[in-house]
């Protein structure tokens, strides 16, 4: 039986927030060329741990010095490699470098990590690239022979997948914006769409309609920790579409198994890392039952400031409105704290067979231009800096000594030095500082 093994990689990348952007001078929509082969390639041997790192493990252009490289809590250095290599190769001992190692019912499992610690050159005091830690673990099976062939990082392009006890296949994905494959690489620029695709495979069981029940977007993959951001709840209302974001889901399905949706990307406003993860809980009904409250995929309209469902009787929306769809009106969230199997990890085996919590992550952002920032809380108003002309709608301004109101304002793009926003207060203009 050959080797089965997996690996599993989170690339953080870490960035400094700002209060405004200065209005930049042209127009150049062009994103940045990305990678195309992976920045890091694992090879999971006997005894023996490798890692290949691409120089330009950024995908900028700009490559890093193997002298900021380590692997390890004891910061083992790469082997030497001259100035015209492409790669940077760490070779050691699986239990070298202060690799840890956890034994599960049905495998080894050696976790380690690869640091890029950029210093400054030379008399200088400024960086180029960011501070970026790669987490790595190798998995042998208990109960099969291991071999040296070469495994990729899962995250180019990352999943992640849950078999049920029943063999149901729950997936969720970044998709291109055509929908026609999957989205290779993790990174997007802020105000772009994330096009997401949750999909399960039934086999051979009867046909299925799957449901997404709630999202939650977090800073890491535990989708309880603080920060965080609701996108989908109430079994099934998209509540990322109430704020200024067009997140939506697509209709009509292109298979009952299948749900596509779209999610304005954005950062956590007060937090400087450019990332975030998306975890939501799947789940599916019989094909042949009528959507309902519980079971369904809406959408807010803002046109009609309506919602509408994906499919079945109109009124099963209704109860996005006051957010009481079951569950004595609760949030999924709370409910979903009082399960006793909420503490597992999303990876692992469930013991239900209609339902799985999936995360999908880094979502990496290369720039903050038309910053779509949210504080961690899931009000349908949303706090933004701008760098061009847009009309925003705020929970509360405080306006020199006036009293607290909640306004709607339209904010041009500010000096670096002086923070502004013009707006239309109570039929009077002026010009004030955002507090």
């Amino acid at each position: 039986m050959g080797l089965s093994y997996g690996l599993f990689i989170c690339f953080l990348l870490w960035a400094g927030t700002g209060l405004c952007y200065p209005p930049t001078t042209t127009e150049d929509k062009t994103h940045p060329s990305l990678p195309s082969s992976p920045s890091v390639v694992v090879e999971c041997r006997h005894a023996w741990l490798v890692v290949n790192v691409s120089k330009n493990l950024f995908g900028t252009g700009r490559l890093v010095r193997p002298a900021d490289l380590t692997l390890g809590p004891e910061n083992c250095e790469p082997l030497i490699s001259g100035d015209s290599d492409d790669t940077v190769r760490f070779e050691v001992e699986l239990h070298k470098c202060g690799n840890s190692v956890q034994v599960t019912e049905d495998a080894l499992v050696y976790s380690t990590f690869l640091l890029h610690n950029p210093r400054p050159m030379g008399n200088l005091s400024i960086l180029r690239t960011n501070r970026a830690e790669v987490p790595i673990e190798c998995r042998y099976p208990r109960h099969s022979n291991v071999s040296s062939e070469a495994i990729l990082p899962t995250w180019v392009p990352f999943r992640t997948t849950m078999l049920s006890e029943e063999k149901l296949a729950f997936s969720l994905r970044l998709m291109e914006e055509d929908w026609g494959s999957e989205k290779q690489s993790p990174t997007f620029q802020l105000g772009d769409l994330a096009h997401l695709q949750a999909e399960v495979h039934t086999g051979r069981h009867i046909p299925l309609r799957l449901f997404v029940d709630y999202c939650v977007a977090t800073l890491t993959p535990d989708q309880n920790a603080s920060p965080h951001h609701t996108i989908v709840d109430f079994h099934g209302c998209l509540v990322d579409g109430l704020s200024d974001a067009s997140s939506a889901f697509k209709a009509p399905r292109p298979r009952p198994e299948t749900l596509q949706f779209t999610v304005d990307t954005f950062h956590f406003a007060n937090d400087p890392r450019n990332m975030i993860y998306i975890t939501c809980h799947l789940k599916v009904t019989p094909a042949s039952r009528v959507p309902d409250q519980l079971n369904k995929a809406c959408s807010f309209i803002k046109s009609s400031n309506r919602w509408f469902p994906v499919e079945g009787p109109a009124d099963i929306c209704n109860c996005c409105n006051k957010g009481s769809c079951g569950l004595q009106g609760r949030s999924w969230r709370l409910s979903h704290l009082d399960r006793p199997w909420h503490k597992m990890a999303s990876r692992n085996r469930r013991h239900v067979t209609e339902e799985a919590d999936i995360t999908v992550g880094p979502l990496i952002f290369l720039g903050k231009a038309a910053d779509r920032g949210v504080e961690g809380s899931t009000s349908p108003h949303t706090s933004v800096m701008v760098t061009k002309k847009e009309t925003i709608h705020w929970d509360t301004l405080k306006w020199g000594k006036k009293s607290t109101k909640k306004v709607k304002i339209t904010c041009y793009p500010a000096s670096q030095t002086s923070p502004c926003c013009l707006a239309s207060f109570q039929a009077h203009t002026a010009v004030g500082n955002l507090m």
